[in-house]
């Protein structure tokens, strides 16, 4: 099997499946995750299959792969714990990034016709890289057995000769990306539609529409506005009560204005319910050294909590002031944890700091000055990318290998998840800070919508439109 960088690794090297109908009972089997003996059992068949019967390798067929602790083997194997057939998936990098490859399937001799053993392990890898996060599942296919990855859904996307042997790059549709855009950010554009036209300054105004807070028209004041979901409130008050203030201080930060004052609408079933919101809400305000300066408090109501922070700026930074060549660049505080309970969703990286690491976060954009910037929301970086395009009338290519990330976290989950602390910006220098990491991680494009750069120099679409359909600002 080749490695990437000799030109792409052998990969779903599938044997016949088919051959001469006979009459034989099919057992029944599952698929599972291999433990020590089904992954002896699986390597026989492999060496079986691809050395003796295919010819594919000369003495054996094991590789590098085979010795990546990171590898996983999918196995179909009787009640008896018979096996009868495998596949292999694993990073394609030394980094794991979200590019995973499947590969070696295969399929016993005497268990061809068993009932569809090679489908239904191909299925299964595709839910394992899902389940891990992976954002780009490749695999290489001999020729022939194209029609059956087109049949589970794969899509052909290149050509290449392995070994004098015809084979077709396919690769696994994975739309976790759009498919989070699609559904938190996208209707924006269709609900609030009339709006912006109704008067001079509505959603902020030309050139700030689509922007983390408003600007108070003759003043140096900004509005930010955020809720939190009423599942979060459920789950964990505390929690919830912080989050309020932080997506608030947050979308004042990535303005370039430092908050003054907050205001905040409660609302729980008990007073007990209430008390634990109030008590996240105050913790963090301390934390940022806010004030709260007033709001409503609603008992034995639904629960509901939004919060209003007002901050103070004579340079705000817009969100949509990027333009196509400008640097995209990410500042992101990977200290932390997920938050229990909202694993691969949620990164705390905040409850855990002092006030001071929390303040010194918060001021990193108004002295850095930006083009454009947006905190990530939850979109995701790649989401919040895409709205930081649409505001400034551009796209964005992100290299995926530059993007900063705590270790031993699935990336699909980092690239999709509200990190905490995280700022996007475009046109400015990698941001210098003690507790965040600072890199630049692609640039804005003339072409909309956001494009993936892979190591090897593939390119993938995250997203083919704009995020919200509130178009440039």
């Amino acid at each position: 099997m080749q490695h990437p960088q000799d030109g792409g690794r052998v990969m779903f090297d599938v044997p016949v499946l088919t051959g001469a109908p006979r009459a034989q009972e099919a057992p029944a089997w599952v698929i599972r995750v291999a433990d020590a003996a089904d992954l002896a059992a699986y390597r026989a068949i492999r060496r079986d299959v691809f050395v003796d019967e295919q010819g594919l390798f000369a003495g054996s067929d094991h590789d590098d792969i085979d010795d990546d602790p990171r590898t996983v083997v999918l196995v179909a194997a009787t009640a008896a714990g018979d096996v009868l057939g495998g596949v292999r998936l694993a990073p394609a990098t030394a980094r794991d990034i979200g590019w995973w490859t499947g590969g070696r399937l295969v399929v016993r001799r005497g268990a061809r016709h068993a009932g569809g053993i090679g489908s239904a392990l191909v299925r299964e890898a595709c839910r394992e890289a899902v389940s891990r996060g992976v954002l780009r599942f490749d695999a290489t296919v001999q020729e022939r057995n194209e029609p059956l990855f087109r049949h589970l859904g794969w899509v052909r996307w290149g050509e290449t000769s392995i070994g004098g042997t015809p084979h077709v790059r396919m690769r696994w549709p994975i739309d976790r990306i759009a498919d989070l855009v699609g559904a938190m950010k996208l209707p924006l554009g269709d609900v609030l539609a009339g709006i912006r036209d109704d008067h001079p300054d509505s959603l902020g105004g030309d050139g700030w529409v689509g922007d983390d807070g408003a600007l108070v028209s003759g003043t140096d004041v900004v509005v930010a506005t955020d809720a939190i979901l009423p599942a979060l409130i459920d789950k964990d008050p505390e929690w919830a009560g912080w989050c309020g203030v932080l997506v608030n201080v947050n979308d004042l930060s990535a303005m370039g204005a430092r908050a003054v004052g907050l205001m905040d609408a409660v609302s729980a079933a008990t007073p007990s319910a209430v008390r634990r919101i109030v008590s996240g809400l105050r913790s963090a305000a301390v934390a940022w050294d806010v004030p709260i300066l007033g709001g409503h408090t609603q008992l034995r109501g639904a629960s509901s909590l939004a919060v209003t922070a007002l901050g103070r700026t004579t340079a705000p930074i817009p969100g949509g002031g990027g333009r196509a060549g400008h640097r995209l660049g990410l500042t992101v505080d990977l200290h932390g944890r997920w938050r229990r309970g909202f694993e691969g969703r949620q990164w705390d990286s905040t409850s855990t700091r002092t006030g001071e690491e929390l303040r010194h976060l918060a001021g990193l954009l108004a002295a850095h000055r930006p083009a454009a910037a947006k905190d990530v929301s939850m979109a995701g970086i790649v989401g919040t990318t895409a709205m930081l395009a649409e505001a400034s009338g551009t796209g964005a290519r992100i290299d995926v290998a530059d993007i900063p990330a705590p270790p031993d976290v699935a990336f699909g989950d980092w690239l999709t998840c509200f990190p905490g602390y995280g700022m996007l910006t475009a046109d400015a220098p990698e941001i210098p800070s003690p507790l965040a990491h600072s890199a630049t991680i692609g640039e804005l494009s003339a072409e909309p919508g956001v494009v993936l750069r892979w190591p090897d120099g593939v390119e993938t679409r995250a997203l083919d439109t704009d995020a919200t359909g509130l178009g440039q600002a």
